[in-house]
C-alpha cells in the first residue's frame, strides 16, 4: 500500500510537467557546460567538472541487513586521464563545488542529504619541475567535506590529503621521492578516512572502472566482434570521490537501520543519487597568468543514471540537461525540460536503430510517417523490437503489441478493465497509467520508469514466474526502487542485500541476470514469494563497478524488460510455442559488445575500485594485449551461461594468518599459482604447481609459512608459462 501515499505528489507532478511552464524557474543553474566523458559539446573545455560516472550500491564486505549495513557512492571526475600526463598530472580543481546528491523522500522539493566537496592546492617545492621531490608534492592536494542535511550544513572533514597520483615507483617508494616504501595501493589505502558515525571517505586517482568499446559504438553503432573490440578507458585513469555509508545515515526521517525492514523490497529503503560539479558564475583571466573566481555557484555539470546524455539525449539538449537538478525545472517559455527528455525515453533515438524500415516475418506495418534505420546498423541486429508481441493473447488486442518508435505499445489497453489492479490503471483506480501509458510513445511503460521514477513492486512489474502466460497478472518481484521525483538518478533500494562477489551467480549483467535466474532456476521458479536472487542488486537497482550498463542498456531498449515480465517476442506463438525462450529472445539475452569487464580487476575492500595505472607503465599494452587474447579463447555465448575471463581475488584481504584465493575459469585448466614479493620480486610460495582445476569459480586457501613476513605480495595464476591473470594482496 505504500505506492497510494505517494500517488497525489505523483498525479500533482505529472499534471505540473504536462501543461509546461508551472513550475517557476528559479535561474539558479544557468546553462554553460556540460559534463560525463566528453558527450557534450561543451565539455572539453573545462574536463576538472567532467563528471564521469556515478555509482550507488550495497557494500559487498558489509552484507549483513543490521546496522552495519552500507551503502557505497562513487562519483568519478575527470575523463581520459593518461597516467603518464606529467609534469602537471591530473588533481581535482580548485573554485569547484563538487556534489554528491541524496535524494530520500518523495515528498520533498530538492536534495535530503547533500555531500559537497571542496579542494585546494599547493606547491611545496616551486624550485622543481618534478610533481615529487625529496618528500615534497607540486599541487599537493587537500579537500573539506560538508554535509547539508535538510537545509543545514555540517563540517566533516577540514583539512585532508589527497594522495599524490601513481606517478612511478621511484616518485612513490623511494626516498628521493615520497618514500611511500609500502608501495602505491597501501599508501592509497591510508588516505581513507573515518568518522564516529562510521562512513568512510577517499578522494584520489584511480583506475577508470568504465569498460566498453566506446570507439567503436560512437562509429554509428558499431559492434566489433570478439577479439577485436578494445575498452575504449582501458589503461586510463580518473579521480574518485568515493563515500561509505552506514544505511541509517542514508534512510528519510524515523527509518533507521535496516533491522527495521519488513523485506528486501522495503519502501522506505529506496534512495536516489547523483552528482554534480559547481563553478562560480565569473573567471577572470590577468595579464600574468592569475585567475579570480567571482560570483554565484552554478551547476555545469551532472550524472544520475549512466549513459543518459551520452546515449540518451540528443545533441541539442546535452548542454542544458547538465545545467539542470533533476527536480523539474521548467525552462521560461519553453515548457519543462524534463518533458522533453522524457519524449527522449519514450521514443529513444536507439529505437530507430533495433527496428528493420521493411517489415519483415509478419511484422506489423509500420506507423505512418515513421522511419527506421535497422538495416544499416548491424551490429544491433541482435535487439530487434517487438512488432506483434503475445498477437491472440488478449481479445481486446487481436494483434499484439507494437514497442517500435511511434507505435502504441501497451497504451492500446489504457483505460481497459484489464489494467485493473496493476500499475498501469488510471490514476482513479490506483495506478499510474496516465505517466506509464501514451499512444504514440511505447516507452513510457518501461524506459521512462526506469530512468525517471524507478520501478514499483506492482503488476505487471513483476517477473513472468507464476503469471500463467498472462503478463498483467501478479508474478515473482524482483525490484522495488520506485521514488517518483521525475529525474534522472540512480535508485537504489539498499534493503537488497549485496551478490557476494565470488558468488558463482555474480553477473555483470545486474538485474537482468537476476531475472533470468528468476525464470529459469529452480531455485527462484518455483514460487512467486519476495525472495533474494542475486544481482538484485545490480544495475538498475543502483549501479555495481561490474555492472556491464552499456550492454544492459542496450538489452533494454530491444525490450528484454518487457520479455522479463511475459511480454514475450514476436516469435513466441502463444498456444502453442514449448517455452519463452524463442531464437529471438535469446539473440536479445547472448548480445554483447564483447567487452564485459574492466582492464583491471576490482578490489575487495573499500573503496573497491582498481588502484590507478602508474606513469611508468604508461604506454605498456602487454595488459591489453592478454585480455584481447584472453577473449578471443573465450567466447561468449549469453546470459547466465557465459564463461569468463580468469578473475583472481584474495579475501580476506589484507590478511593475517591465511587467505582464500577465489578465481574463475572459462574452461578446465592446469595452473600454477605462484606468490611473489612485490618489493623484491622474490617466489615465497608456490601455492598449486600445474594442478587440474575446473571450468566456473574455484577456491583455494593459502595459509603462508613463519618465514614470510608483514607485507605486500603479487598472486599470479600461469597455464604453462602463459600468465593469466594476477591481483595483489597484503599480510598484515
Amino acid at each position: 500500500m505504500k505506492h497510494l501515499l505517494t500517488r497525489p505528489l505523483f498525479q500533482v507532478a505529472l499534471l505540473a510537467t504536462s501543461v509546461g511552464g508551472m513550475l517557476a524557474w528559479t535561474g539558479q543553474h544557468n546553462n554553460l557546460e556540460a559534463s560525463s566523458h566528453r558527450e557534450a559539446p561543451l565539455v572539453a573545455d573545462d574536463p576538472l567538472v567532467d563528471n564521469t560516472d556515478v555509482y550507488a550500491f550495497r557494500s559487498p564486505d558489509a552484507p549483513a541487513n543490521d546496522a552495519n549495513a552500507s551503502v557505497t557512492i562513487i562519483a568519478n571526475y575527470i575523463p581520459f586521464e593518461l597516467p603518464q600526463g606529467g609534469p602537471t598530472y591530473y588533481t581535482f580543481g580548485e573554485n569547484i563545488q563538487y556534489d554528491i546528491h541524496v535524494k530520500n523522500q518523495a515528498d520533498t522539493r530538492g536534495d535530503d542529504i547533500t555531500y559537497r566537496f571542496t579542494f585546494k592546492r599547493f606547491n611545496e617545492d616551486p624550485s622543481t619541475f618534478f610533481r615529487v621531490r625529496l618528500g615534497k608534492e607540486n599541487l599537493k592536494t587537500y579537500y573539506a567535506l560538508d554535509e547539508i542535511r535538510n537545509g543545514r550544513t555540517t563540517q566533516i572533514f577540514g583539512f585532508e590529503p589527497v594522495p599524490a597520483p601513481n606517478i612511478g615507483p621511484r616518485s612513490i617508494e623511494t626516498p628521493v621521492g615520497l618514500n611511500r616504501t609500502e608501495g602505491y595501493e597501501a599508501y592509497m589505502q591510508s588516505r581513507i578516512r573515518r568518522t564516529q558515525s562510521g562512513m568512510q571517505v577517499f578522494c584520489g586517482q584511480i583506475d577508470d572502472p568504465f569498460f566498453t568499446d566506446i570507439g567503436a559504438i560512437f562509429d554509428l553503432g558499431h559492434v566489433r566482434p570478439r577479439g577485436e573490440a578494445r575498452d575504449g578507458l582501458a589503461r586510463f585513469n580518473t579521480h574518485t570521490i568515493a563515500m561509505k555509508i552506514p544505511v541509517r545515515l542514508l534512510t528519510k526521517p524515523g527509518v533507521g537501520a535496516l533491522t527495521s525492514a519488513t523485506n528486501i523490497l522495503d519502501s522506505n529503503y529506496i534512495i536516489g543519487v547523483w552528482a554534480s560539479a559547481n563553478r562560480r558564475s565569473l573567471r577572470t583571466i590577468a595579464q600574468n597568468g592569475a585567475e579570480i573566481h567571482r560570483g554565484d555557484f552554478v551547476q555545469v555539470s551532472r550524472l544520475g543514471m549512466p549513459l543518459t546524455n551520452e546515449v540518451i539525449n540528443p545533441i541539442g539538449l546535452k548542454d542544458e540537461w547538465n545545467s539542470r537538478d533533476p527536480y523539474q525545472q521548467a525552462l521560461p517559455g519553453q515548457g519543462t525540460v524534463q518533458f522533453r527528455l522524457n519524449e527522449n525515453l519514450m521514443n529513444p533515438e536507439l529505437g530507430l536503430y533495433v527496428a528493420d524500415d521493411m517489415p519483415k516475418n509478419g511484422a506489423a506495418p509500420k506507423p505512418m510517417g515513421q522511419t527506421y534505420f535497422g538495416e544499416a546498423i548491424p551490429g544491433l541486429s541482435p535487439l530487434r523490437i517487438q512488432t506483434r508481441s503475445l498477437a491472440g493473447l488478449l481479445p481486446a488486442v487481436p494483434n499484439g503489441f507494437d514497442f517500435r518508435n511511434g507505435a502504441n505499445g501497451l497504451a492500446v489497453l489504457a483505460g481497459n478493465p484489464v489494467l485493473n489492479g496493476t500499475a498501469l490503471a488510471p490514476f482513479a483506480q490506483g495506478g499510474f497509467g496516465e505517466y506509464l501509458l501514451r499512444p504514440g510513445k511505447p516507452r513510457s511503460v518501461d524506459l521512462l520508469p526506469l530512468f525517471h521514477t524507478g520501478v514499483p513492486n506492482l503488476p505487471p512489474y513483476q517477473l513472468a514466474t507464476g503469471k500463467e502466460g498472462n503478463p498483467l497478472a501478479a508474478g515473482k518481484p524482483f525490484i522495488n526502487n520506485f521514488l517518483p521525483t521525475f529525474g534522472d538518478m540512480l535508485r537504489l533500494n539498499m534493503a537488497v542485500p549485496p551478490t557476494p562477489r565470488n558468488s558463482p551467480d555474480f553477473s555483470s549483467e545486474g538485474l537482468l541476470a537476476a531475472a533470468a535466474l528468476g525464470l529459469a532456476d529452480p531455485r527462484f521458479n518455483t514460487s512467486t514469494a519476495v525472495q533474494f536472487i542475486p544481482n538484485m542488486d545490480g544495475f538498475p537497482n543502483g549501479r555495481r563497478l561490474e555492472d556491464d550498463v552499456t550492454r544492459i542498456e542496450l538489452q533494454a531498449v530491444g525490450g528484454i524488460v518487457l520479455a522479463a515480465i511475459g511480454l514475450w517476442y514476436d516469435d513466441y506463438m502463444v498456444g502453442s510455442s514449448p517455452s519463452p525462450l524463442t531464437p529471438q529472445l535469446l539473440s536479445v539475452l547472448n548480445f554483447t559488445t564483447n567487452v564485459e569487464k574492466n582492464d583491471k580487476a576490482f578490489r575487495t575492500v573499500f573503496p573497491y575500485v582498481a588502484v590507478p595505472w602508474s606513469g611508468y607503465e604508461g604506454g605498456d599494452v602487454a595488459q591489453n594485449d592478454m585480455v584481447a587474447a584472453q577473449n578471443r579463447a573465450m567466447p561468449a555465448v549469453g546470459l547466465g551461461m557465459q564463461p569468463k575471463v580468469a578473475v583472481l581475488q584474495g579475501y580476506p584481504n589484507p590478511f593475517v594468518d591465511r587467505t582464500t584465493l577465489f578465481f574463475e575459469l572459462a574452461r578446465p585448466a592446469e595452473l600454477t599459482i605462484v606468490v611473489t614479493d612485490v618489493k623484491t620480486g622474490r617466489k615465497v610460495a608456490t601455492v598449486a604447481a600445474g594442478r587440474s582445476f575446473k571450468a566456473g569459480a574455484n577456491e583455494l586457501v593459502w595459509q603462508p609459512n613463519g618465514d614470510v613476513a608483514p607485507g605486500l605480495y603479487n598472486v599470479t595464476l600461469y597455464t604453462g608459462k602463459t600468465i593469466i591473470t594476477s591481483t595483489r594482496i597484503e599480510r598484515q
